[in-house]
């Protein structure tokens, strides 16, 4: 069997290549075939795929064989459903890469309050089926996110995560295709370690293709986001820190640095600017919401003040995240506290003076209901975490060593403050990606039993290209 990368080779697998393509319903492709480059392209453009083979779902069937296939001729197996999901592309010689965009179907269940999505649905998608019956998904910040890879990372969003938890913790089931290409209904029931397993380790255990979750009696937020100059970041903080100690589980908020592109995408006042972008989502009547956001109007002059009363589908009008594929750079940090002296650190890391060329460094507050086990337990590793930094910058490789150095410097800095947990959604592909790391993200009792799971299912390791369980 030839094992170069990108090729295929051997006749036994040839003939079996051919055998799959007249299996499946999706595409099967290879690196000479047209539409390879377009099936491999996710999210971030700097993390470029070139799997021996791609197959691109269209049914649960096609996930089937293609793990047959993997297995049978020893490929290591990754998935993708919407961009985000492929970890770690750094497997040397052959490996398979599923992709599960075609299977967007959605189902909503408004007697049971439930949504159904197969693994390549998006959050607009959901959002824009349920909000039809008055219905909210614990849907994310970007409403392209594809929902599955999502979920099982855990899954926060900007307004529904501090009242309801994690959208892992809404879960009812899942369709899981295993290791030896057995498609399996997974609920806490059927399979209490697998399930809890699944939900919060996300690619390690089996692919998804299928899903059920629960939705909530949603229509309405008060939210939207306020910009200020980056020169008044430290008044900001100065008002945001104490402010959150006086909120309920019916707010979420976060604060952001961003230094914006000179396009004609944002509005004429953000264009090339840097700014202190602060966001909010309350649950709660407008008029309670104007109380509550005042004294953050009042912390300076706003550029752009976007807080207003919305429907849910407009709930990504929050954080206003960027839709496009680049090439991104990033670091996550989980942190035990945001004080006062965390603020004054993360004003003089981002600040205009600072020399820092990162386009977003946020920080992001948790608690509420993301602090407390649901009634179906599962594996999230951030549980009780109180707060999340995150820091992208956008760079070519070629033009990469400033961004790099100054993400360096921005973890450096912000360690005195660092917590073992994280959001795994958040990783990066070099984070936790030794058993050494992963085993102090998820703590000895969580690590343990991962592994465990993953030697039952997996003990060969065919998905691996992740931050990976190892079964030994």
């Amino acid at each position: 069997m030839n094992t170069s990368h990108g090729t295929v080779g051997g006749t036994d697998r040839l003939d079996g290549l051919e055998a799959l393509r007249t299996a499946v319903e999706g595409p099967v492709l290879t690196a000479d075939d047209p539409g390879y480059q377009a099936e491999c392209i996710g999210h971030n453009v700097l993390r470029a795929v070139r799997p021996t083979v791609v197959v691109g779902a269209a049914v649960p069937a096609d996930v089937v064989k293609a793990v047959r296939f993997a297995r049978a001729y020893g490929m290591p197996v990754a998935v993708r459903n919407a961009g985000h999901q492929v970890s770690l592309p750094r497997e040397s010689g052959d490996w398979l890469l599923v992709t599960t965009g075609r299977m967007d179907e959605i189902r909503v269940d408004v007697r049971a309050g439930t949504a159904t999505v197969g693994a390549g649905a998006r959050w607009r998608q959901v959002v824009q089926e349920t909000t039809k019956y008055g219905l909210a998904p614990l849907s994310g910040s970007a409403p392209n996110v594809g929902v599955i890879g999502y979920t099982l990372g855990g899954g926060i969003g900007p307004l529904l995560s501090r009242r309801h938890g994690y959208a892992a913790d809404q879960v009812c089931w899942m369709d899981v295709v295993t290791a030896d290409g057995a498609l399996l209904r997974v609920t806490p029931d059927t399979d209490p370690e697998l399930f809890w397993a699944l939900l919060g380790c996300k690619g390690n255990f089996g692919i998804v293709v299928a899903m059920e979750f629960a939705l909530f009696p949603v229509t309405r937020f008060y939210g939207g986001g306020l910009y200020f100059r980056g020169e008044d970041t430290e008044r900001v903080l100065s008002v945001w820190q104490p402010w959150l100690e006086t909120l309920d589980e019916d707010t979420t908020t976060s604060v952001a640095v961003l230094r914006l592109p000179d396009v004609t995408a944002l509005p004429d006042v953000l264009r090339g600017a840097f700014v202190v972008h602060l966001r909010v989502g309350h649950l709660g009547p407008a008029e309670e919401g104007e109380r509550l956001v005042a004294p953050l109007r009042a912390a300076a002059v706003p550029l752009l003040d976007t807080v207003a009363e919305r429907p849910y589908d407009q709930v990504g009008e929050i954080h206003q995240d960027p839709v496009r594929p680049a090439p991104v750079w990033e670091r996550s940090i989980g942190l035990r506290e945001f004080s006062v002296a965390t603020a004054e650190t993360f004003t003089s890391l981002t600040s205009a003076d600072s020399g820092c060329p990162l386009t977003l460094v946020e920080v992001r507050a948790l608690g509420g209901t993301l602090d407390r086990e649901p009634a179906a337990p599962n594996s999230v590793p951030s549980r009780g975490l109180p707060f999340v930094t995150f820091a992208v910058g956008v760079a070519e490789a070629h033009d990469s060593a400033r961004v790099t150095r100054c993400l360096d410097a921005y973890a450096e800095g912000m360690t005195p403050w660092a917590d073992r947990r994280n959001i795994m959604n958040f990783l990066s592909p070099e984070a936790a990606s030794t058993p050494a790391e992963l085993h102090a993200l998820y703590g000895s009792y969580r690590y343990e039993r991962l592994v465990a799971v993953k030697r039952r299912l997996d003990p060969d390791n065919l998905f691996r290209i992740n931050h990976n369980i190892v079964p030994a």
